[in-house]
C-alpha cells in the first residue's frame, strides 16, 4: 500500500482527501503545517506528498526544497489556486512532480497521483536493483512514448528543420525554452530521429536532485562509499551508454558537479564515487535550461569551459503564447490524450473555449494547457468541453478585452476613436506577451517609457 501525506491547513480538505484516498487503497497521513509534515517525513518514508501551496509557516517552494533534501524519491504534487499557477510552475522547476488547481476535485487528484507514482524518472535514491528494473522498463517502452504534435506554424516548421539537421549527428544539443514548453519531448524527438534510437533515452532533472547526491545520480557509487550507500548504484551515464542522456535544468547543477561533468564529456570515462576504476561510456548529451547560461557564466555560477563544450548546437522553443496559430492543433492533441487516459468520450471543444485559449497568456505553456484540458475532460458531462469547465482565472485576459467597450452610436470625436483603438492594441499586445512590458513595447514598436505612460494614461490594470 503506497503511503501518501496530505499537507493542508484546511481541516475539511484534509478530511475529504483522507477519506477518498483511503477508499482507493492508499495509506494516508495528514499534517496541517509544514514543520509538522517535515518531522513526519524524517521519521517515515512517503511515496507521495500532496501539499497546499500556501501553509501557515512556509510556502510550496520552501517545503518542496526541504522534502527533496530529506527524501529525494518522494513525489510532490502541489495544490494551488489558479492565480498562483506562475509560482506553481516555479515549484515544478525545484522538484515538484505536478500541480493541481482549486477547487479540489478528488478524481483529478487521483489521476495525477497515479501518474506520479507510476513515473520513476524523478527518483533520487534508487539502488542498483531499482536502476536495473528501470532500464528494463525503458527498453520495453513503445515508440508511442515519443509521440507529439509538431505544429504547422512558421516557428514550428523552422524548429523541426533544425531537429532534422542535428538529430542524425552526435552533436551536443542545448534546448532553450520556458518551463512547460516541451523541452524533454524535444529531446526525446531528437533521440528518436538519431542513430541511437534503439538504445536508451535516460533523463535526469538537475533541478529536482539535491546537489549532494547529484554526483551519485550522474556517475553512480560503490557500496559503503558514503553514509546511505547501502548498495552499488549505476549512474545515469552508464545507464545511457550507447544511447542519449538528457540533463534538464542544467543550470542548477552545482559548480563541483559541473567540473566532474566537463571531465566526463572530455574523457568519455566515468568513475563511480568510491571506486578506483574508470569505465568507458559512449553517450550523446542533450541539455535543457530556461535560464540564460551566458549570464550565469558572467556571474561565475556556470563554468565557461562547460558552456562552450555543451553549446555545439542550440534549439530555442517558443512559448505557447507565441504559437497562437497552432492553438487548435494543441487542443485536439491534448484532448485526445485526456480522453484516452480518463476513458471518456470527449471529442470536441466549444468555440468560446477556443477563443479563451487563444487570448490567455499561458505562463505554464504546453504543460499548463495539457492540465487544463485534462481537468476539463474530467469535468465534462457530454462529449464537449464547455466554458463552465474552464477555470475562471483562465478567462480573465479574454474578459479584460471584452470589458473594453467601443463607443456606442455616432462617433464625432476622432481623437476618442484613436485612443480607443490604441488602448485595445496595447491590451491585445499585453495578453499575447504574457504581460511582459519589454516584449509588448517591442511588439508595438515604441520605447518602454512611452508604453508605461500609455498604460498609466488609459488606466490599464495589470495582473
Amino acid at each position: 500500500m503506497k503511503k501518501v501525506l496530505v499537507i493542508d491547513d484546511d481541516i475539511d480538505i484534509c478530511a475529504l482527501l483522507n477519506r477518498f484516498l483511503s477508499k482507493n487503497n492508499y495509506d494516508v497521513k495528514v499534517a496541517h503545517k509544514g514543520s509538522t509534515s517535515l518531522a513526519l517525513i524524517e521519521k517515515d518514508f512517503f511515496d507521495l506528498v500532496l501539499c497546499d501551496f500556501r501553509l501557515p509557516d512556509m510556502d510550496g517552494l520552501e517545503i518542496t526544497q526541504q522534502i527533496k533534501k530529506i527524501s529525494p524519491a518522494t513525489k510532490i504534487i502541489i495544490i494551488t489556486g489558479y492565480s498562483d499557477v506562475k509560482v506553481a510552475v516555479n515549484v515544478i522547476k525545484r522538484g515538484a512532480y505536478e500541480y493541481v488547481t482549486k477547487p479540489i476535485h478528488p478524481e483529478e487528484i487521483l489521476v495525477t497521483l497515479k501518474e506520479a507514482l507510476n513515473d520513476s524518472s524523478q527518483d533520487g535514491n534508487n539502488d542498483a536493483n531499482q536502476t536495473e528494473k528501470k532500464s528494463e522498463k525503458n527498453k520495453s517502452k513503445k515508440s508511442t512514448e515519443f509521440s507529439f504534435v509538431a505544429g504547422n506554424g512558421s516557428r514550428s516548421k523552422q524548429m523541426y528543420k533544425l531537429v532534422d539537421l542535428v538529430a542524425p549527428t552526435d552533436m551536443t544539443v542545448v534546448i532553450l525554452g520556458e518551463t512547460g514548453t516541451g523541452k524533454e519531448v524535444m529531446a526525446k524527438t531528437i533521440h528518436q530521429r538519431s542513430k541511437r534510437k534503439d538504445k536508451l533515452f535516460v533523463a535526469l532533472d538537475c533541478g529536482a536532485i539535491p546537489s549532494e547526491i547529484a554526483g551519485s545520480e550522474l556517475f553512480g557509487h560503490k557500496k559503503g562509499s558514503f553514509t546511505g550507500a547501502i548498495n552499488d548504484k549505476i549512474g545515469h551515464f552508464e545507464q545511457a551508454n550507447g544511447g542519449t542522456l538528457f540533463l534538464d535544468e542544467i543550470g542548477n547543477l552545482s559548480y563541483d558537479n559541473q567540473i566532474k561533468l566537463l571531465r566526463v564529456l572530455q574523457e568519455r570515462k566515468v568513475k563511480k564515487i568510491g571506486d578506483t576504476v574508470e569505465a568507458d561510456v559512449d553517450v550523446r548529451i542533450i541539455v535543457a535550461t530556461n535560464e540564460d547560461l551566458k549570464q550565469m557564466v558572467a556571474k561565475g555560477t556556470f563554468r565557461e569551459d562547460l558552456y562552450y563544450r555543451l553549446n555545439e548546437f542550440k534549439i530555442e522553443l517558443p512559448a505557447l503564447r507565441e504559437r497562437i496559430s497552432e492553438t487548435t492543433e494543441f487542443i485536439d492533441y491534448f484532448l485526445d490524450l485526456a480522453s484516452t487516459d480518463l476513458e471518456k468520450n470527449v471529442t470536441r471543444v466549444d468555440d468560446d473555449v477556443v477563443a479563451v485559449f487563444k487570448a490567455y497568456h499561458w505562463p505554464g505553456n504546453l504543460r499548463e494547457m495539457k492540465n487544463v484540458i485534462k481537468r476539463a475532460t474530467l469535468l465534462a458531462t457530454s462529449d464537449t468541453i464547455s466554458i463552465d469547465t474552464i477555470p475562471d482565472d483562465l478567462k480573465m485576459p479574454a474578459l479584460v478585452e471584452e470589458s473594453f467597450e467601443e463607443p456606442q452610436g455616432e462617433i464625432m470625436d476622432l481623437k476618442l476613436v484613436a485612443e480607443n483603438a490604441e488602448k485595445k492594441a496595447i491590451l491585445n499586445a499585453l495578453v499575447k506577451t504574457g504581460y511582459n512590458k519589454s516584449k509588448t513595447a517591442k511588439m508595438l514598436n515604441v520605447d518602454r517609457k512611452t508604453l508605461y505612460n500609455k498604460i498609466a494614461s488609459y488606466d490599464i490594470k495589470l495582473p
